[in-house]
């Protein structure tokens, strides 16, 4: 994987509270937290990443408006660009949701290189969806500018990045942070500036033979890499998603292919840059093998489905499934108590995850008002029916979800799933079962978190799971850094 630094645009904390301007990603925002973001600050992101809709022509829409509000903080030096190319390191402390366990994720801010799947070094692991595509290209073609970052993951059990940035991959960092800021979910986000061109050099260098997996971002990825094809037409250059050709590669060579060596005529060092802008996008980096990686289970709520269909679902699951009912401290049935007691529904919850978070191999829990159902796969049932899913993928609790329960058991095609049309996905578990105590669905899924080593396994083989099977935690902050085009 090519890396580059870059020239940052950052948030002028002389001018801003660094707290009232960044927000969450912009597929994890809320209307209320978009409201609360547009309280916040007249620079709050917000209104670039995720602009209220207003009455929209074609001069004035929410693309054209962020783009005039980058324009506008540039200006007013609310963003002030750096005076060289860095990196930075990113470290993340957080309690687990749910636990009172304190975890600490660190990666790297960089630009990354733009490459097609087929040159194996960029893999996705879960299916994409194309509206997002549209939307986050008309956004990108307006602004020119990367606000938010997408999550990558490497494999290093040397640590080698860590140990440059942090001086160690575990335990308080070497140096204090340039700039912490805590978000509205308590986690603790830290930012150092790597300016250094030598250290620089050596995490390019140390980067070059990864492959990278995308964590979040997918949509994101794909749009930045048809785009990046796109201008390379428009400049008259080669398809840079082909390959890794560095802006002083070109005007220097490559020697020997080994960044950490470059210099120019006059034996300066020197960096990498990408050979056009729009080569590359900016990622965090964060490596597997390194703690601090919390993967969260994304539960699936089923809504508008016919009349009698969920007791004709049981009834068929058990061809392919051993049922078996789980007992809540209180039933599923009295809507009124589920939505007025937060409590109850948390232990609800707990009660009915216990037995799933137990068992060893495929399962999952369906909460229903009628009742609720560990059911546990039958594996050559499984088999038999998902053979149009490769071995690796029929392993999968959320391929098994997909590809048997929603669409031979429950009738759902594969087009209304990918559009949501009577699926919604939830973190919390209480509220996916309140959600069918209250009428407003007809049975939730409660799953297991997909793991880091099955997430690996499967991408890395070049197949991919069903949209949303995994929910990283805690998000990237937006608006720590921004790459700006022009």
């Amino acid at each position: 994987m090519q890396i580059y630094p870059f020239r940052a645009l950052r948030y002028n904390t002389a001018v801003v509270d660094l707290e009232d301007v960044v927000t969450q990603p912009y597929d994890k925002i809320s209307p209320a937290m978009q409201d609360a973001y547009y309280a916040r600050s007249p620079f709050n992101l917000i209104r670039v990443i995720l602009g209220k809709r207003e009455p929209d022509t074609a001069d004035d829409n929410v693309y054209t408006r962020a783009a005039a509000y980058l324009a506008d903080w540039r200006q007013k030096n609310v963003l002030e660009e750096d005076n060289a190319p860095a990196l930075f390191g990113y470290a993340q402390r957080y309690t687990v949701p749910g636990t009172t366990e304190v975890r600490e994720r660190r990666g790297l801010i960089c630009l990354g290189h733009l490459y097609d799947y087929a040159e194996k070094v960029v893999y996705r692991h879960e299916q994409t969806l194309s509206k997002p595509k549209s939307d986050r290209l008309s956004l990108f073609k307006a602004t020119r500018t990367y606000c938010e970052q997408i999550y990558m993951l490497y494999a290093d059990p040397a640590f080698t990045v860590e140990q440059l940035i942090f001086g160690n991959n575990t335990g308080e960092p070497a140096t204090p942070p340039d700039q912490t800021v805590t978000d509205e979910y308590g986690v603790v986000h830290m930012l150092w500036h790597v300016t250094d061109p030598r250290t620089i050099n050596l995490i390019v260098t140390a980067l070059q033979d990864k492959k990278l997996i995308i964590a979040d971002g997918h949509h994101r990825y794909e749009t930045s890499t048809a785009y990046a094809r796109e201008r390379a037409t428009e400049l008259g250059l080669p398809d840079s998603t082909t390959h890794t050709a560095t802006r002083t590669e070109q005007v220097y060579g490559a020697d020997d292919g080994a960044p950490s060596e470059y210099a120019d005529e006059h034996g300066q060092t020197t960096l990498p840059a990408p050979p056009f802008p729009e080569a590359a996008m900016m990622m965090t980096l964060v490596n597997m093998d390194a703690p601090g990686i919390t993967i969260l289970p994304a539960h699936r709520v089923v809504f508008g489905l016919p009349a009698g269909a969920v007791p004709n679902f049981l009834e068929r699951a058990g061809d392919y499934f051993d049922v078996t009912r789980v007992d809540a401290t209180h039933t599923a049935q009295d809507a009124d108590a589920a939505k007025a007691q937060d409590a109850e529904q948390i232990e609800d919850a707990s009660a009915l995850l216990a037995p799933l978070n137990q068992t060893e191999s495929v399962a999952f829990l369906a909460a229903t008002r009628d009742g609720n159902y560990l059911l546990t796969a039958k594996p050559a049932a499984i088999e038999a029916a998902l053979q149009t899913f490769t071995p690796r993928q029929r392993a999968l609790d959320v391929v098994q979800l997909h590809g048997l329960v929603l669409e031979q058991l429950l009738g759902l095609s594969a087009e209304s799933i990918r559009n949501q049309q009577n699926l919604r996905y939830l973190r919390s578990a209480p509220e996916a079962i309140a959600q069918v105590a209250r009428g407003e669905a007809d049975i939730a899924f409660l799953v297991k978190p997909v793991t880091l080593e099955q997430l690996q396994t499967v991408s890395l083989s070049g197949e991919v799971m069903p949209q949303k099977s995994t929910d990283f935690y805690p998000k990237l902050l937006s608006g720590l850094a921004f790459y700006a085009l022009d």
